[in-house]
């Protein structure tokens, strides 16, 4: 295979029969094609032509030269195709990672994605912490937060998160429901920790109430929505995912630390490719309805303090 370029002349020649139309087809000099001739038939052994005044007529050696070059010949332009294939195609294993209080959003996305693309094998991977797109821990991540500013990164906006304060009908059954943001402090409190009580709806809270007032303090959004759940205390939760059966507190007030921007993050190499794409439109298609949803609550939000 060290002598693939000369293989190929050699085949072009035999094909048509005269050196000067295989020079004219590959593009090159009279005398290289001679030359390519006599480097092969030298490390051959063999006489791959006899010349003649028509041409060049290949030998038994030259017309199997022929037919094993054309079938590799073929098989590269088989293996191209699948190549090109693979590459427009939707398929493989697809990684997403996002802040675990949009699960509720992302896990029927993700069913609904599967749906129009029932190649891809979807990996989704909830967690606080920020993966490496570098690295390849995946291949699209939803973070929350002041926008990333990682230079191999491609990073659009998605939408405004709110949170707000929530409690369940058994803590409020023990404990009642407090009237003002004065009277959390009388409260039992659920609290983020390490870098999920950086979170800017957390750092509000620390700010506005003692440190005895949080009775459960968790690292993982999660634990920290179940324990709401639970009636363990009054905590943050998210209003585009949070439970029915759960009581807003406070729904009239919306301070700016109560938001924060989801963005869509890809790596520059793989941004571009049919897979990161295709996930990366369905998501900023989804996001048009959790949008239209955040705006329809705003609006009531606005319309029931004006009343």
């Amino acid at each position: 295979m060290n002598l693939w370029t000369e293989i190929r002349t050699v085949a072009q020649v035999a094909r048509l029969g005269r050196v000067s139309a295989a020079a004219e087809v590959l593009g090159m000099h009279h005398s290289s094609v001679i030359r390519h001739i006599d480097t092969l038939e030298a490390e051959l052994g063999v006489k791959l032509f006899q010349r003649n005044a028509r041409g060049y007529t290949p030998t038994e050696a030259g017309e199997e030269l022929l037919r094993t070059a054309s079938a590799v010949d073929e098989q590269f332009v088989q293996m191209l195709g699948r190549i090109e294939t693979a590459r427009e195609q939707v398929s493989g294993r697809l990684v997403l990672t996002a802040v675990p209080s949009l699960d509720p959003l992302i896990l029927p996305m993700i069913g609904r994605y599967l749906c129009e693309n029932p190649l891809v094998q979807v990996t989704y991977s909830s967690d606080e912490r920020t993966f490496e797109l570098s690295r390849g821990e995946a291949h699209i991540a939803l973070r929350a937060g002041p926008r990333p500013t990682a230079q191999d990164s491609v990073v659009t906006p998605l939408f405004q998160h709110t949170h707000a304060l929530y409690a369940a009908p058994s803590y409020i059954a023990r404990h009642g429901q407090p009237r003002s943001l004065d009277d959390l402090a009388q409260h039992r409190l659920i609290g983020g920790e390490d870098s999920f009580s950086r979170a800017p709806f957390y750092q509000w809270l620390f700010n506005r109430v003692p440190e005895e007032a949080f009775s459960l303090r968790t690292p993982q959004s999660a634990v920290a929505y179940r324990a709401v759940e639970q009636g363990l205390g009054i905590g943050f939760m998210s209003p585009l995912s949070v439970s029915p059966d759960l009581v807003e507190l406070f729904p009239r007030h919306r301070p700016e630390e109560w938001r924060s921007s989801i963005w869509v993050v890809t790596h520059v190499d793989l941004h571009r490719s049919s897979k990161v794409q295709s996930m990366t439109h369905f998501i900023q298609n989804e996001a048009r309805d959790w949008r239209a949803a955040i705006a329809a609550r705003d609006a009531a939000c606005d319309q029931a303090a004006g009343g």
